[in-house]
């Protein structure tokens, strides 16, 4: 691991907050690297050369406040600790932001792998990969099962509409990254608002569950979910619906999506559906409208990714073809919502 400092760290700094409010906890020289594969906040994997925690910051260069993300992914992960959901243990929180510029909370390192792609997968062989994506959905039964009273989250969202606000969010992020001619993207939205379901009971929403957000460890079980900045109160079949979308097949050469489906092992959407169903009692018939909303969600991120690729704003590898899976996704859409019973 590299002794170097990574930018927005300062691990002097870091040192000497452990120091104060954890006395006894850091014994060496901290030295640390910067984990890949964050889209937004950045995470550091930190060490003494015994023990080992991760770090968690906003991005570098951000300019709005961002102490209640730091703090809220902080309160609910330190919130299901107790539960049957996999969570890292917390550390602290640190909302001063002159000890390395920004809020960051820390937690313990958790040993396991965020499966990305099919590739990495197909290591396993088919029996450890069905393992691990059904224990993927099992997580997520776990984790909707929570009583948001009981852990102390009663207050950790607005449930009621939550479905239309999310829509309407979205919307307005579209119109702010919009720069090209996207057929079909105005009537999923329409469509979607049009045929928007009854929410179950809320439940505790990550937001964005997905293989690559949780670790696998090596006996093949969820060991950890992370990457909780999107999570909130509101409706899980949020939840499940882009578990599927990311379970379904993106047959774009060198998409930079992640993409799991062609790995040997890896059991069809429709299984996942079932087994959740099964799990959590809940009544999954209007799921093809939380999967259609899925696309449309990823759609838009994707279209802003691709607004900021033609402004020269993005760097690294893979964002040239961005662009091409959102005409893809907005097909993917407009299909799934011709499933809708009724």
């Amino acid at each position: 691991m590299s002794t170097a400092n990574p930018p927005g760290l300062g691990l002097d700094r870091l040192r000497a907050l452990l120091d104060r409010e954890r006395p006894g906890l850091v014994r060496g020289p901290l030295t640390a690297r910067l984990i890949e594969g964050g889209r937004s906040n950045l995470t550091y994997a930190v060490t003494d050369g015994t023990g080992r925690w991760v770090v968690r910051r906003p991005p570098l260069g951000h300019v709005l406040a961002t102490a209640h993300d730091m703090r809220r992914e902080h309160r609910v992960i330190s919130a299901l600790r107790g539960t049957d959901v996999p969570v890292p243990g917390t550390v602290l929180l640190c909302e001063d932001e002159d000890v390395i510029g920004a809020p960051f909370y820390v937690m313990e390192h958790v040993d396991g792998v965020p499966y990305r792609s099919a590739a990495q997968l197909r290591a396993l062989g088919p029996e450890r990969t069905r393992e691990v994506v059904l224990g993927l959905v099992d997580t997520l039964v776990s984790l909707h099962a929570v009583d948001p009273a009981a852990v102390g989250l009663a207050d950790f969202g607005r449930p009621e509409g939550f479905l239309g606000r999310q829509l309407a969010r979205w919307g307005k992020q579209l119109t702010a990254s919009r720069n090209r001619d996207l057929p079909g993207v105005d009537e999923l939205h329409r469509r979607l608002g049009e045929t928007l379901p009854d929410s179950p009971a809320p439940a505790v929403v990550h937001g964005d569950y997905r293989l690559d957000n949780v670790l696998a460890g090596p006996d093949g079980r969820i060991a950890a979910v992370l990457d909780w900045e999107m999570s909130t109160l509101g409706d899980p079949l949020t939840d499940l619906g882009l578990l599927v979308m990311y379970s379904e097949q993106h047959d774009v050469p060198g998409s930079p999506v992640a993409a799991t489906r062609d790995a040997p092992g890896h059991p069809d959407p429709a299984e996942l559906v079932e087994r959740y169903a099964a799990g959590s009692g809940r009544e999954v018939g209007a799921l093809p409208w939380y999967t259609a909303f899925a696309y449309f969600k990823l759609a838009v991120i994707l279209e802003g990714i691709h607004y900021r690729y033609t402004l020269g704003q993005t760097v690294g590898p893979g964002f040239d073809r961005i662009g091409e899976l959102v005409p893809l996704f907005i097909e993917r859409g407009l299909t799934g919502l011709n499933g809708l019973k009724g």
